[in-house]
């Protein structure tokens, strides 16, 4: 009888820390351009999505699980499923392979993609399926919405969660960098893991005027779709820091020094995410220059474009001064 309580109490407990979440949420702003997605945030339980996760303690990680016999580890697993932070999900000889995002920003980047009813959207980087859960229950069609990811361990599970959770879409297993060309065309089309590289596949697979949004050198930028060849777009005002895709744009570069830099440049995240914008194609103290006689550029003054083979990002003007080539452009 106790265990049927505890239970009970659990439920209790999932149910008020979602609604704090939400409250949590909106108080940021984050959906204020498009409140539907609030819906979405109250209805699908976040906690069915991360049965177990990792939580970084002094010389590692401490696993939460919601099967622990332990009554009170299990309610610090359930109010930590509902923190308004990242959850390590997946790792493998101590790399993250898998995580499931900050709701907030989670909620800053659906409203960022512009849905509406009736898009076919593509996810690249399951995770825990939660993401394609709440793109699921906003278009009230899961058939719209498929969501693809490298690791058969990582599929597997999502597609649990969401099964768990009401949902059905599409979850495929294969490159993201590749897209799903036996499910295109697509309307809109979100990136959870940073790529170093735009892949020309995934234009390919739009519709004309879809949206493409995607983490991209410590930030998010949001590409409109001309066609098959060409789409052009700007950052959004947020950073974001996620797992690198794998597959076949798995390649990462190596960090770039900044050893003989003012501290304060080398210590402002904006000047990081020039330096990281720009790799390979100015060096520390070109950067450097550059940021200090531009104002200290924000993220949205910068854009990406990509017009047939070539890439390049772009400060103001996409044809103007300042211009750098882009992995792969």
């Amino acid at each position: 009888m106790s265990a049927q309580v505890s239970d009970e109490d659990l439920e209790e407990l999932a149910a008020s820390a979602r609604a704090a979440l939400v409250r949590e949420i909106d108080r940021t702003g984050a959906w204020a351009d498009d409140p539907v997605w609030r819906d979405a945030f109250e209805q699908v339980p976040r906690h069915l999505f991360v049965p177990y996760y990792y939580v970084g303690v002094s010389g590692g990680y401490e696993r939460r699980w919601g099967e622990s016999p332990d009554p009170a580890a299990r309610a610090r697993w359930m109010r930590g499923a509902y923190a308004d932070v990242p959850l390590a999900t997946r790792l493998r000889d101590g790399e993250l392979l898998s995580s499931s995002s900050q709701p907030s920003l989670m909620a800053m980047m659906l409203v960022a993609l512009g849905v509406a009813d009736g898009h076919r959207v593509l996810e690249i980087g399951s995770g825990t399926g939660y993401n394609a859960a709440l793109l699921a229950h906003r278009l009230g069609d899961d058939d719209l919405v498929t969501t693809i990811d490298l690791e058969p361990e990582i599929t597997e599970s999502a597609r649990r969660h969401l099964e768990a959770a009401g949902h059905r879409p599409v979850v495929a297993t294969g490159d993201g960098a590749r897209g799903a060309p036996e499910r295109a065309p697509f309307d809109r089309i979100i990136a959870t893991c940073t790529l170093p590289s735009i892949p020309r596949a995934w234009l390919a697979q739009c519709r004309p005027g879809a949206r493409v949004l995607t983490p991209f050198a410590t930030g998010l930028v949001a590409l409109t779709v001309t066609d098959a060849e060409h789409a052009e777009g700007r950052f959004l005002a947020t950073p974001a820091y996620f797992v690198p895709l794998r597959g076949a744009s798995r390649s990462q570069p190596e960090s770039v020094p900044v050893g003989g830099l003012p501290r304060g440049a080398r210590d402002d995240e904006l000047f990081r995410f020039l330096l990281a914008l720009t790799r390979g194609g100015l060096d520390p103290q070109e950067a450097y220059t550059l940021w200090e006689r531009e104002d200290r550029p924000r993220r949205e003054r910068y854009g990406i474009t990509v017009s047939g083979e070539r890439a390049w990002a772009w400060l103001d003007d996409p044809e103007g001064p300042y211009v750098w080539q882009l992995p792969g452009g």
